[in-house]
């Protein structure tokens, strides 16, 4: 587990996931506090009743009414533990995605993964027998889609990566994702059956994500132009300069590389990932590291 400083140290850097933690943890601090005030103003129905125009309502003519509630639905929390291992499990296998394919993918995957299982549990209860009934009283919320995306799109791009879990052992990424889904799967006529069904569609959105980004689809680079759009309002103003491994690279030769190269570098490295930097940039990184 990282300590407070390399989490401090990766927020200066403008990493995703620790942004997508902290807003999670900030919205949800917020109604707490809010929350309180409800309370002792005996205004119940009125926190209720703000929250019910945040949270993904199942009735498409509700969702026609508020269609910001694709998106802020998953920044909403029923509770202290329901934030916490999502935000756990998002930050675990979230900054190994991040690591490998950069922030704009990272945003990609969680938001894109967000709508896409939302979509899925609207689709689902106006469809299946089972919901008919529940559609106008049922409302979804929670980062899970979005992070289930992250985790199913991390493990099919690093299939039989080894992370080590209590009694268990070394485990590849495949079988957690995979277990991860047939677990909501099956939970799915045991409760909560919206949110079971949102994973899914956000695990789904996962795998085809990054058989996407693989293919020779258009897709993906128009979808980095935007995401590097957005994030370009987020960015940090102050650079900082990074030591990296050099992962086995050796450089050719040549004097030692300028403070604005290496800043070139590191900026490409947290949009796009290691992965994208080309021979000469490994160059660069691999003399800067050797200071």
């Amino acid at each position: 587990m990282e300590n407070f400083e390399d989490i401090k140290f990766k927020l200066k850097q403008g990493n995703a996931i620790v942004q997508i933690v902290l807003v999670n943890i900030a919205v949800f601090l917020l109604f707490e506090v809010l929350g309180v005030f409800f309370f002792l103003f005996q205004q119940a129905n009125l926190q209720a009743n703000i929250l019910k125009y945040l949270m993904l309502p199942a009735a498409i003519s509700n969702l026609l009414l508020q269609p910001w509630s694709i998106i802020t639905y998953m920044f909403l929390h029923e509770g202290f533990f329901h934030l916490l291992f999502n935000m756990l499990w998002l930050y675990w296998l979230g900054s190994l995605f991040q690591q490998y394919l950069g922030n704009s993918k990272t945003y990609q995957a969680y938001f894109l993964g967000g709508i896409f299982g939302g979509l899925v549990y609207i689709l689902a209860y106006n469809i299946f027998p089972a919901f008919i009934n529940q559609v106008p009283f049922s409302y979804a919320l929670g980062a899970s889609a979005g992070v289930l995306s992250i985790v199913v799109a991390t493990a099919t791009l690093l299939p039989d990566y080894q992370v080590y879990l209590f009694i268990f052992g070394a485990v590849r990424l495949k079988y957690i994702a995979l277990v991860s889904v047939f677990l909501d799967l099956i939970s799915i006529p045991n409760g909560n059956a919206g949110g079971h069904i949102a994973h899914l569609g956000g695990a789904t959105f996962g795998f085809l994500f990054i058989k996407l980004i693989y293919s020779q689809s258009s897709v993906p680079n128009a979808l980095d132009r935007f995401f590097n759009a957005i994030g370009k309002l987020f960015e940090p103003k102050a650079k900082v300069k990074l030591q990296y491994k050099n992962n086995g690279f050796k450089p050719t030769s040549g004097a030692k590389p300028s403070q604005s190269e290496i800043d070139s570098v590191l900026d490409k490295i947290a949009k796009n990932g290691y992965e994208s930097l080309s021979k000469k940039e490994k160059e660069i990184l691999f003399k800067a590291s050797k200071d």
